[in-house]
């Protein structure tokens, strides 16, 4: 099938390149001329395990290619995907769709009749409505469906190869036909389709991202309990997700979520309640906000601690720049924000990350990097462990230990084994864990 992709951001060209692999032939979109040039030589601007040989071998079948022009995709398909972004709202709580909004009012003009515009955007409930209308407006034969996405940073390409679920939110049979036909081969893989209303669908992505973000809360929330109490969040976390109807995915204790996804779009998700006269019911979303945001406020005043009172003076080496592992993403990273602060209340900072060290240093030029663990760590008074990428979980303690001022490392992520760098001679600290054999700090 022919079809564009138009955003070619983090979704838009997971999804672009995807496509392509499967068979089907695309055009991934963009005005931004700086961002379709090193795509269209094969260069991805963003890490993700997998996409960068996707990419290569797709440009090179001929079934992709990139183009800055909405006509150019308008004459190429009847079928167009729009992965713009929905950031929050400039001063506000609720979604920006305005760049949503533009790509109708852009291409509406354009479509060939019976086009079928998709849209993968998170966006408030009753979006689809709404731009559906607009639509018609200028193409009365034209249709726009939602089908969202549920893609993880660091596994995306696997997400949308082997999706768990496909969700299709349409007014019509035919346009729920042409998406059963775009996704076949992952059906057949074993994906479940659910086929609903517009605004049951939107509401199926946000409130996925709702609960998830509302779990690592929980556990955080306990882990600030358990300091309280002198007991072991860790622990507890592994009981209460024995049970069959919890689970473990998204009980870890630490220091919280970020990204450009979970933020966003819980505090969206509140808003647009709060709009159809129902913030009530979904109220607790904004404690599930500030107690993820009271992580990082907990991990600097932990770190204070364990300088001694101030940071005046101090080094603080830092493990992690991305919002989480697998990604070079740094929106809104706890990481970062964490080493910032700690920077501005007197501390020299040094952080390393593994793949998100460019990215850190345009958002964050304050701060001081290195391309190696042992330079970032070298003569500090404290190591914070701060994004858990799998190479920080195998540092040798010893050698560490060799170039840092201070045995004293704060896991803000509790993925370390505290054992391991006990026995070095280190004090390993985290939040929501008590003492361990004397040695072990408390939150």
């Amino acid at each position: 099938m022919r079809m564009t992709v138009i955003g070619t951001g983090y979704v838009g060209l997971v999804h672009a390149v995807c496509m392509a692999d499967i068979g089907h032939e695309v055009v991934g979109v963009d005005t931004d001329e700086a961002r379709i040039a090193p795509l269209t030589e094969g260069r991805s601007p963003i890490h993700e395990p997998g996409l960068d040989e996707l990419l290569t071998r797709t440009l090179a079948s001929g079934r992709l290619r990139f183009s800055t022009s909405l006509a150019d995709a308008a004459r190429f398909a009847d079928v167009h995907f729009v992965c713009v972004g929905t950031p929050q709202m400039p001063g506000g709580e609720a979604a920006d769709v305005r760049q949503v909004d533009a790509v109708i009012d852009d291409l509406a003009p354009l479509v060939r009749p019976g086009s079928l515009i998709i849209g993968k955007s998170t966006v408030p409930v009753g979006t689809t409505a709404r731009l559906g209308a607009r639509l018609r407006a200028v193409a009365p034969h034209s249709e726009v469906a939602v089908n969202p996405e549920f893609l993880r940073e660091g596994f995306a390409v696997s997400d949308t190869r082997r999706p768990e679920r496909i969700v299709v939110g349409a007014e019509s049979r035919r346009a729920e036909m042409v998406l059963r036909e775009i996704y076949e081969p992952m059906l057949i893989s074993g994906a479940r389709f659910f086929s609903t209303d517009p605004a049951t669908a939107e509401l199926v992505k946000v409130a996925s991202n709702a609960f998830l973000a509302t779990k690592i809360s929980f556990i955080n929330a306990m882990a600030e309990v358990c300091d309280a109490a002198g007991a072991d969040v860790v622990t507890l976390a592994d009981a209460v997700g024995q049970d069959s109807r919890i689970g473990h995915r998204f009980l870890q204790p630490g220091l919280g979520f970020g990204g450009s996804c979970f933020p966003k779009d819980i505090r969206a998700f509140a808003a647009r309640a709060e709009e159809l006269g129902v913030g009530e019911a979904i109220a607790f979303l904004r404690q599930v906000d500030e107690i993820n945001l009271r992580q990082r406020t907990r991990t600097v005043d932990l770190a204070r601690d364990l300088v001694g009172g101030s940071f005046t003076g101090r080094h603080v080496g830092v493990l992690g720049a991305a919002f989480k592992p697998g990604s070079d993403d740094v929106r809104d990273s706890p990481a970062l924000e964490v080493a910032s602060a700690i920077r501005r209340e007197g501390a020299e900072v040094r952080v390393h990350d593994p793949e998100a060290l460019d990215n850190a240093r345009r958002g964050f030029p304050e701060l001081q990097y290195a391309f190696d663990v042992p330079k970032a760590c070298e003569d500090a008074d404290l190591v914070l462990h701060l994004t858990a990428w799998p190479e920080y979980r195998d540092i040798s303690p010893d050698r560490l230990a060799s170039v840092v001022r201070s045995r004293k490392i704060l896991d803000a992520r509790d993925t370390l084994d505290a054992t391991t760098w006990q026995s070095a001679g280190w004090t390993l600290s985290a939040l929501g864990r008590p003492p361990t054999n004397g040695t072990y700090a408390s939150a």
